[in-house]
């Protein structure tokens, strides 16, 4: 997979799954634009990415405000001179049942989740266009395609990047852009580190692998999307979930 000298932006970049994306790409040649929520830890993980031999620049921004995403994303223009890979990756939870939800929980996750997306990939595309080439990766969810009692919002703006993802790829296929979304499952963080024993083997029960993802699981899906290996493939999800939804 040739990716050195290409430029990527990672959204919600300075941990967790998108801080394993990020070192992934980099450990490829990757240049890397962290923005985050918070600008000390993107600068932070930017720093981090340096140190594997790229250049890499942190960025704070909320990526639900239209004016911040604008900003930013003529900055990373001008810094770098082309974007070529952008993975729409930030996104939150708020969780209930939908009798108890309340409003500001259910916008709060969609502008994060799912607007952002459309945000992102907006000022990208017009970055991508010029150029003739792109790769856009959206970071979906099993529970897009299985729901989730509980989070009908995060399974909604889930579901909502799967139907963006497709409409993305449909309208800039032309202009050499391809947009995929990944899809992953049961995922090992600190929050399901935290869980007790038996409801981790009882989650594991559900899935034909027998464990939870890892983000290097997810990362791998991503830095395939995003390798030249991967043009002749756009408007798919990718589910990395060990088999429990096929």
């Amino acid at each position: 997979m040739d990716l050195k000298g290409q430029v990527a932006v990672i959204t919600g970049g300075a941990r967790g799954i998108g801080k394993t994306i990020a070192e992934a790409l980099a450990r490829k040649g990757v240049n890397i634009v962290i923005a985050d929520i918070s600008s000390e830890q993107a600068q932070g993980t930017a720093t981090e990415m340096e140190k594997l031999g790229v250049k890499a620049t942190g960025a704070g921004l909320d990526v639900s405000k239209s004016e911040e995403v604008v900003k930013v994303f003529s900055e990373i223009a001008k810094d770098y001179g082309k974007i070529d890979i952008l993975v729409n990756n930030a996104g939150i939870t708020r969780d209930g049942l939908i009798m108890r939800m309340k409003e500001e929980d259910w916008d709060a996750v969609i502008n994060i989740n799912l607007k952002s997306v459309f945000l992102c990939s907006k000022e990208a595309v017009k970055v991508m266009a010029k150029q003739r080439y792109g790769r856009i990766i959206n970071i979906s969810s099993v529970v897009a395609f299985m729901g989730n009692p509980g989070q009908a919002n995060y399974s909604a703006s889930k579901a909502g990047i799967v139907g963006l993802t497709k409409t993305t790829a449909k309208e800039y296929a032309s202009r050499g852009i391809t947009a995929n979304a990944v899809a992953p499952g049961f995922i090992t963080t600190a929050m399901t580190d935290a869980l007790p024993e038996n409801v981790k083997e009882d989650m594991k029960r559900a899935i034909p692998l027998g464990r939870f993802g890892t983000t290097d699981d997810v990362a791998n899906a991503v830095v395939f999307l995003a390798s030249p290996e991967a043009g002749y493939i756009t408007g798919q999800v990718i589910h990395v979930n060990g088999g429990m939804y096929m």
